[in-house]
């Protein structure tokens, strides 16, 4: 390996916004902060909050009811016109 060309590898201090800290290696000159670490993250913790799938159908089929509506009366229209015609 060449002499001079690769950056410095040094401990750094890692600061989490939950106040956890730890030590690790990096390229970084001076301290890390960072918002979410393996003490806070839902998926290391467990303490996932669950998603509320129903009330998002719910919403979907509210948002696209009027749609399925007006395709209804477009649909028995045409079928009143060709009952008409016969």
């Amino acid at each position: 390996m060449k002499a001079g060309i690769h950056p410095v590898y040094d401990e750094v201090n890692v600061t989490c916004a939950c106040g956890s800290t730890f030590r690790t290696r990096s390229t970084h000159k001076g301290d890390l902060r960072v918002e979410i670490c393996s003490n806070c993250h839902p998926f290391f913790t467990g303490r996932q909050k669950l998603v509320d799938t129903e009330g998002r159908v719910d919403r979907f089929q509210k948002k696209y009811a009027k749609a399925r509506e007006i395709q209804a009366t477009k649909k028995a229209a045409a079928e009143a016109k060709s009952a008409r015609r016969a």
